[in-house]
């Protein structure tokens, strides 16, 4: 899910719109959208919160929390009361616990294959057209007095105190990841740290960064235009860093894209507590027909069996980043890792190729996706281009035009007279990179957590093994390249060496 997604649901609708006469602001009728679903997955840990919280008792600052742990049996009976209450028809699901510290829906009656589940209705979506301040992480507005409330202090009288005290505490998101975090000190360069040892050598570690930066950025431009000058309608109890994590946390895992509803985004309680499932492909969408969202699973399910969606064709790179989870190893089958390609400033016509992707938008550092199966043409195009001599430079912009996924036409276009050097610059580019898991990987077992509050140790312990995971299964990627590389060099190689022994024998027949 995009960072402007999120932030847009955040500012109207988790956020109050600032105005000077509060009484302007009202809750309009709740319209109807939907997404793609995402969740938590597998592990309890301790919560970060409790340490962030009490870092801001020490400090004179009241601490409110929201949600709960994630295997909290009352919170889950509570949901599901106000959700009957609302409106939710009867389900043939229940919240239950699945794993260790996780929850999810499990059939409660014998479910058929190609049979639609949930009709969840509009008047329980929560999107940035509706304007639903009475839900709110940071606050609420009250229509009569204008005052901003916290949640916290509105406690059973806000409409959405049961679906929030149903939320995790601790979202399992990369951006908690960071020990300690807090308004007093910048994010990006602790975390930065902690996401250097831990993903190193995966490229989702710089997404990783920019999406904490854009979080942070967002919250300290928030408290320097408006939460700062007006602290009596932003109090900083409510209105600070760590409520704003976990805002985005709750938004990055749970919003859902909505196909029919032109991709808008939503969340939608009861159905963000779906869990993912790598081997089924149905999906959250909004019905015309019986106006709520639903999905058609693709099996049956048994009475006791956990029912599962798809959070979309996304590699394990992806579920970590916004879901914070990792599929065992082999069962993902979108799975990919994305491999950085440079052009070489030695590069006689380097300046020439760098312009020839400028034409196209790319630039002379690029990074594609390989998978199990193999990887898109544009990256032989732009490896083609990367080697391609002088005496070739007529092709730079077929080639550079071929190696941008903005075209239409997806031609494998080959060039044998350089495919030899095309294909060994693939494989530099797979080997380094798969140096650097290895590196990681042999560390990672004696790797010190340097953890001094023992309340992030299974914090710590988490992320370390996601980060294992997840390196486990990208490096089992590029070795599958590696080999099929190697094995394609060997191949030509060889049959060259075939065709110079026929030439040498021909020449000494006819000498």
């Amino acid at each position: 899910m995009a960072m402007a997604d999120a932030s847009r649901i955040l500012q109207t609708t988790l956020i109050p719109t600032f105005s000077q006469n509060p009484s302007h602001c009202r809750t309009s009728n709740l319209s109807y959208h939907h997404c793609s679903f995402k969740r938590f997955h597998r592990i309890r840990c301790s919560s970060l919160y409790t340490a962030a919280t009490d870092s801001q008792s020490a400090a004179g600052t009241t601490a409110i929390t929201w949600g709960c742990d994630v295997d909290s049996v009352e919170n889950a009976s509570a949901l599901q009361q106000w959700l009957s209450d609302c409106g939710l028809p009867p389900q043939k699901m229940a919240i239950q616990k699945v794993q260790v510290g996780e929850r999810g829906l499990v059939a409660m009656k014998n479910i058929r294959k190609g049979e639609k589940l949930l009709f969840v209705p509009p008047s329980l979506f929560i999107t940035a057209d509706s304007r639903t301040y009475a839900f709110s992480g940071f606050g609420a507005v009250n229509d009569r007095s204008g005052a901003v409330k916290s949640e916290a202090s509105l406690a059973n009288s806000s409409k959405w105190s049961n679906y929030i005290s149903a939320l995790p505490r601790q979202p399992y998101s990369l951006l908690y990841c960071s020990e300690g975090f807090s308004t007093a000190t910048p994010c990006n360069f602790r975390t930065r740290s902690e996401l250097d040892r831990y993903l190193e050598a995966s490229q989702i570690r710089q997404r990783a960064i920019e999406r904490i930066n854009d979080v942070t950025g967002t919250y300290n431009d928030l408290k320097l235009r408006i939460f700062s000058k007006h602290p009596s309608l932003f109090p900083e109890e409510v209105f600070n860093m760590e409520t704003f994590k976990w805002s985005f946390g709750i938004l990055f895992s749970r919003l859902v894209r909505l196909p029919s509803m032109d991709g808008k985004v939503a969340l939608v309680p009861w159905a963000d507590m779906l869990n993912h499932s790598c081997e089924v492909e149905t999906f959250l969408d909004y019905d015309k027909s019986s106006q709520g969202v639903v999905f058609m699973t693709d099996r049956a399910y048994q009475p006791g069996e956990q029912v599962f969606i798809s959070y979309g064709r996304k590699s394990n790179g992806e579920l970590l980043l916004s879901y914070g989870f990792v599929p065992r190893e082999g069962t993902n089958p979108r799975d990919s890792v994305e491999l950085s390609f440079s052009l070489k400033t030695s590069d006689k016509c380097y300046k020439e190729k760098v312009e020839a992707l400028k034409k196209q938008g790319l630039s002379a550092s690029q990074c594609y996706p390989l998978q199990i199966t193999g990887w898109p043409v544009e990256l032989m195009a732009y490896a083609y281009l990367a080697v391609c001599p002088p005496s070739m430079r007529s092709r730079f912009d077929e080639m550079a035009a071929a190696a941008s996924n903005k075209t239409t036409s997806k031609k494998d276009t080959r060039y044998p007279e350089i495919e030899e050097e095309a294909q060994q610059f693939i494989l530099d580019a797979c080997e380094a990179s798969i140096s650097k898991y290895s590196k990681f990987l042999q560390e990672s077992g004696t790797m010190d957590l340097d953890v001094t509050n023992p309340k992030l140790l299974n914090r710590k312990v988490f992320l370390k093994q996601l980060a294992v995971d997840l390196c486990t299964s990208e490096q089992r990627i590029l070795f599958r390249a590696q080999y099929i590389l190697r094995r394609r060099l060997r191949d030509i190689r060889s049959g060259e060496l075939r065709a110079l022994k026929i030439f040498d024998g021909f020449r000494k027949f006819f000498s």
